[in-house]
């Protein structure tokens, strides 16, 4: 498999006989038809699960009489193998991209990290109840959209912002249940530490932006693990994984004024509290930086009856 494309960006296109394609990712691939006439299996099978399950596709050439093999080839095995593969991504950087400028013109690498935020994720009973949290704080829906809430100003009413910090708490104490909103600035270029001591991997998603992913590791993350970020030319993504009793490092610019959903790929994880909501605002509230509220939008909650505040300008 020639790997082409990674989640909208363009890679190098390395060769590989096994891709690890985890939750919430996209890849696309050119496979070359050179072999002899016949049928050929393309398998996907699960990974780092006690049960293996096992899908396949046939590919088969014209005038094919020759049967697929009886045994279908074993994934790899081992984090190690995952981890190897994960550092042979790299970005295209004279490919073209979404702007006139080819996609190592942005030079991520290069810009000053204004903030690092760690998240750790965790697990808990809260009231006879699964739970799970980031930093100590499961996530519940208010009855209001967040991002009405805050438009109309009484977002105090009903939450409370920056509930969790810039670091996970100490030791493992108890999670509390609450809507779980942080604010980032706007147009800032902030790090971000997935932290994961669990047994199994992680995956997250952000939504309103592509991120790099510049290191990942295993144990703990220390300012010392900078000194192996891939700074020119990790693949754009937009989810990513963590690995067992390991971190995963990325950073962006947050420069989408909006409330952006920062959510575990794992769905019973996000449905029980392991997401959060980052708002970003742009104190000008200009036309510029984010659209007004349509005049067609449906309200309702706590903002159903409110008049309208000014438009952005």
């Amino acid at each position: 498999m020639e790997l082409v494309e990674i989640d909208g960006s363009h890679t190098m296109q390395n060769l590989y006989d096994s891709l690890d394609v985890h939750v919430g990712q996209c890849y696309s691939v050119l496979v070359t038809a050179n072999q002899a006439p016949g049928d050929y299996y393309l398998v996907a099978s699960t990974r780092f699960m006690k049960k293996e399950l096992t899908a396949t596709g046939i590919v088969r050439y014209a005038g094919s009489k020759v049967p697929p093999s009886a045994v279908l080839p074993k994934a790899p095995t081992g984090w190690a193998w995952s981890f190897n593969q994960w550092r042979s991504f790299r970005w295209n950087l004279t490919a073209s991209a979404a702007r006139p400028n080819p996609q190592g013109s942005y030079h991520y690498g290069s810009i000053n990290i204004t903030r690092t935020i760690k998240f750790a994720n965790s697990r808990a009973v809260v009231g006879g109840k699964s739970r799970f949290a980031l930093n100590g704080v499961s996530h519940v829906d208010v009855d209001t959209p967040l991002k009405h809430l805050e438009y109309f100003g009484v977002a105090d009413k009903f939450f409370k912002y920056n509930l969790t910090g810039d670091e996970p708490r100490a030791g493992s104490g108890p999670v509390s249940l609450a809507p779980n909103v942080i604010t980032v600035e706007f147009r800032t270029f902030v790090e971000v530490i997935f932290e994961n001591p669990e047994k199994g991997p992680q995956f997250y998603h952000l939504d309103g932006y592509s991120f790099f992913p510049v290191g990942m590791g295993p144990g703990k993350w220390t300012p010392e693990s900078r000194k192996r970020y891939n700074l020119l030319d990790a693949v754009s993504r937009h989810a990513i994984q963590v690995f067992p009793k390991s971190w995963t490092a990325i950073m962006l610019t947050f420069d989408n004024a909006g409330m952006w959903n920062l959510r575990s790929e794992m769905w019973e994880r996000r449905y029980l509290g392991q997401q959060l909501y980052i708002s970003v605002q742009s104190p000008a509230r200009s036309l510029r930086d984010e659209y007004s509220l349509p005049e067609t939008v449906l309200l309702c909650g706590a903002v159903a009856s409110l008049p309208k505040p000014p438009p952005y300008t």
